[in-house]
């Protein structure tokens, strides 16, 4: 019997329900989930559901981090992801490095810096998960965390920035050359986004490493909400470029960028459940 079964059976036998916060996390990310499925009615979605999507699903990592790391958790995950997110984009829009010369239309709504108020919270959404995922991957490997969280982050934007552009969001100066099938959309983002994204990495695994979770949570299910949400943005993303935004090609190309990390994370979920 492994350490996760016997916690599992323990907390059955005490009758110890879930934390509130782990709660709030399931149901932030659902109503997330919800408003999601509601973007091929209203055309691919608008500002409104966009912005919903990002708050729910980024204050359900909030939550998330807070349940399983307590405050330092969640201080980690605000100052690393939001603030770090916050810089880089800042910094990007009027400098043009890391990421290349691009700037931000009105249609997002307040700036902080010059950027969205909605963009920090984005680098929240997904960076927690990112990291989790890379922690799972890596195993004992820790000097493997920052990479894999890198490239699992930066996976994402090759779905994220096509949509985004579309959408009228953003817009980029020079979007040549860029990946194939990923139109309008330069690799110097791309370069950008591995850079800022392997920072953070480092820096959460540093401030938070192997910690173990709060005794509220067992070790196996504590790390479960962040994992689903890589998984069902990975399917998601692939399912709505093919079908509902008439980009096929950033479909297959982030379909097999991401799926290098979404993959292998699903096999090894799907044996642990067998187990």
């Amino acid at each position: 019997m492994t350490a996760g079964e016997v916690a599992d059976r323990a907390e059955a036998a005490s009758g110890r329900q879930p934390p509130p916060l782990r709660v709030a996390a399931w149901i932030l990310l659902a109503i997330s989930v919800g408003v999601q499925i509601a973007f091929p009615l209203t055309g691919g979605g608008n500002v409104v559901l966009t912005t919903i999507v990002v708050v729910a699903m980024s204050a359900a990592m909030l939550c998330h981090g807070a349940a399983t790391h307590g405050v330092r958790g969640l201080l980690c995950l605000l100052a690393v992801g939001g603030g770090g997110g916050l810089l880089a984009e800042a910094v990007g829009v009027h400098t043009g490095i890391p990421f290349g010369d691009y700037t931000y239309t009105d249609e997002l709504g307040g700036k902080i810096l010059g950027v969205p108020v909605v963009v920090p919270l984005a680098w929240i959404m997904m960076s927690w998960p990112a990291f989790l995922v890379a922690q799972r991957l890596a195993g004992r490997k820790l000097w493997a965390v920052p990479l894999l969280g890198a490239y699992a982050l930066t996976a994402w934007d090759v779905f994220l920035d096509p949509q985004m552009v579309d959408a009228g969001y953003w817009r980029w100066s020079s979007p040549h050359p860029g990946l194939p099938g990923v139109e309008g959309i330069p690799l110097t983002n791309f370069a950008g986004w591995l850079l800022v994204s392997a920072s953070m990495m480092a820096v959460l695994s540093a401030a938070i490493g192997r910690r173990e979770p709060t005794p509220t949570a067992d070790p196996r299910s504590a790390e479960l909400l962040p994992l689903v949400a890589y998984l069902w943005v990975y399917g998601s993303s692939v399912i709505a470029h093919l079908l509902f935004f008439g980009r096929p090609p950033v479909a297959l190309v982030g379909g097999l960028v991401m799926g290098v990390v979404a993959i292998p994370l699903a096999i090894s979920m799907f044996r642990e459940v067998r187990r």
